[in-house]
């Protein structure tokens, strides 16, 4: 991106947008990353190809819808996701708490890639340091690297990306040529069994945070085919090619350890791979948590925090979520991230597009590149996160059809049907002050 920070706070200018490859590359790179092919592992464990199919055509309409919404509303405004949030429902100090649970979503990712790439540290050197010094020792390393802003992080960014897809595609043409798919598809799963329903929360926990982000960089896209077009690649590489793949040879291999895969066909190229791409994404995951927090922080006290200081609290509470074992609970990470999500994805798409109390603003505005002023803009936005809340909990308790989709929709019809009962009560005759 051209220097994004300078319009951390304000719309992208029209002269600063960017061709429809740039933002393509740059979005599909967060759903072709190792967490998905970790989810597609996991799927393709747990239940037979078909199913885990059916699931992953169901979640993608979902996230491409609420994906080409939200990156609509950030290509036509210029703004990211979290200044949205404040006029679509969640106001000033709301957005901040988007950008806060965003944030300690992404730490929590940060504790799981961690400890991949020590299973696969602990895995090169034969087991010899052990999974808990191998975890502490990677975390702190990240942690240094990135709070003292190491270039060779950038080194390492962009070659991860083209090794890891690379090596996928080796595995996947040396294994499927090699096995009988029409066995594996026939095969019983190993793995415990996982249903559609809590496989389509899964599959949304594991990519709706990249909706929610999605205006960060549709902001810089010139028009609204350049965003669909964006959102149908990223969703036919992300969800069908890297989750489809680790699905399918899942079941070949019959483990969902994605060390396991990369090693056992692709050797140490393959372990290089699952190291570079969770160092990759790591790095990604603790520098974006590191803004969040100062920010909320500064917001919150008027103070400004040392980002280095930040970032090695944060690095350090990551690896202690690797040491605690949250690898061995991705699935209850994942189900969380697909329960709480949705909710705030649906309440900015219902408040920017159909209530427009506070976006109507934005459109008059857009001539002259600036935004409604702070008495203009609701301080807290209660409806909208008691209605997340709302949903929040459907999703949880509801014994009925998908928890992520249940948790979207009802957050978003009480947030509409409060909002509206406002707006209604406060045209009637007896209530409008002279």
């Amino acid at each position: 991106m051209n220097q994004p920070e300078h319009y951390a706070s304000g719309r992208v200018p029209p002269q600063c947008r960017l061709s429809l490859l740039s933002i393509a590359l740059v979005h599909a790179g967060m759903l072709t990353a190792l967490d998905q092919f970790m989810l597609g592992a996991i799927l393709g464990h747990s239940m037979t190809l078909l199913d885990a199919f059916i699931a992953i055509t169901i979640a993608s309409l979902f996230f491409g819808a609420l994906t080409f919404a939200l990156g609509f509303a950030g290509m036509q405004e210029g703004l990211s996701g979290t200044m949205l949030a404040r006029w679509s429902g969640f106001g000033r100090m709301g957005s901040v708490l988007v950008s806060l649970v965003l944030t300690v979503s992404l730490l929590g990712w940060f504790g799981v890639q961690n400890a991949v790439f020590a299973k696969g540290i602990n895995h090169a050197l034969g087991d010899v340091p052990g999974f808990a010094l191998s975890a502490a020792v990677s975390g702190l390393l990240l942690t240094c690297l990135v709070a003292f802003g190491i270039k060779a992080l950038k080194i390492t960014a962009c070659i991860a990306v083209p090794l890891f897809v690379a090596v996928i595609t080796f595995i996947s043409c040396q294994m499927l040529s090699q096995q009988n798919i029409i066995t594996a598809a026939r095969s019983v799963p190993q793995g415990d069994v996982l249903s559609i329903p809590d496989a389509i929360t899964l599959i949304m926990g594991g990519c709706i945070v990249a909706a929610l982000m999605t205006p960060d960089i549709t902001r810089y896209a010139k028009k609204s085919s350049h965003v669909l077009s964006m959102t149908l690649f990223t969703t036919l590489v992300g969800e069908y090619l890297i989750n489809g793949l680790a699905i399918v040879l899942a079941r070949v291999l019959n483990t969902e350890d994605v060390v396991s895969i990369m090693t056992q066909t692709a050797g140490g190229i393959g372990l290089l791979a699952v190291v570079v791409s969770t160092l990759r994404v790591n790095d990604l995951n603790l520098y974006s948590s590191s803004l969040g927090i100062a920010n909320t922080i500064a917001v919150l006290s008027g103070k400004k925090v040392s980002y280095t200081t930040v970032t090695i609290m944060l690095g350090l509470t990551g690896t202690g979520l690797s040491l605690l074992g949250i690898l061995d609970r991705l699935v209850d990470f994942l189900t969380l991230l697909g329960i709480i999500f949705p909710p705030v994805v649906s309440v900015m798409v219902v408040g920017y597009f159909t209530l427009k109390q506070n976006t109507h603003r934005l459109p008059l505005l857009r001539q002259t590149q600036t935004l409604p002023e702070d008495k203009n803009t609701p301080l807290i936005g209660w409806v909208a996160i008691l209605s997340c809340i709302t949903g929040t909990v459907a999703g949880t308790v509801s014994g009925f059809g998908v928890p992520a989709i249940n948790s979207l929709l009802v957050a978003g019809v009480v947030y509409w049907s409060v909002e509206s009962a406002k707006y209604h009560f406060m045209l009637k005759p007896e209530n409008i002050r002279e």
